[in-house]
C-alpha cells in the first residue's frame, strides 16, 4: 500500500499540479516527474523550482533533485505552471524501478504512464 505522500505526488502529477513541502527541514517548490521506488523506500525524481536546499535557495530556474518519500513532510498541492525543466540528459539513478513518468517519450519503460 503506498504512503499518503506517494499518493499525494501522484495526484499532483495526473493533475500536473505543483507541490510545495517540507524535504529534510527545507521548503520546496516542486513538479514531480518519476515516481517509483528502490527496494521497499518511495522515491519521486522532481523538478524543484523554489524554496531552499542544505546548500541554500535553490538557483533559478530550478535543478532536479532526487527524493526519498519518507523524509518529506506537510505536503500540498497548488495551482501553477508545470515546470520539467529544459533538459535533462543523464540517465536518473534516483530510483531502480519507475512506477509513473509524466514524459510521454520516456526511456524508463514505467508500468504507467500519464
Amino acid at each position: 500500500m503506498p504512503s499518503a505522500t506517494y499518493s499525494l505526488f501522484l495526484a499532483a502529477m495526473r493533475e500536473r499540479r505543483q507541490i510545495v513541502c517540507v524535504y529534510q527541514g527545507h521548503r520546496s517548490e516542486l513538479c514531480p516527474i518519476l515516481l517509483g521506488r528502490t527496494g521497499l523506500e518511495e522515491k519521486s525524481l522532481v523538478f524543484q523550482f523554489g524554496g531552499d536546499t542544505s546548500d541554500g535557495p535553490i538557483p533559478p530556474p530550478g535543478d532536479w533533485k532526487c527524493l526519498r518519500l519518507s523524509d518529506v513532510r506537510d505536503v500540498a498541492l497548488r495551482d501553477g505552471p508545470w515546470r520539467a525543466g529544459h533538459s535533462h540528459s543523464a540517465a536518473q539513478s534516483c530510483m531502480k524501478m519507475v512506477e509513473y513518468d509524466v514524459n510521454p517519450d520516456s526511456p524508463y519503460d514505467p508500468a504507467f504512464r500519464l
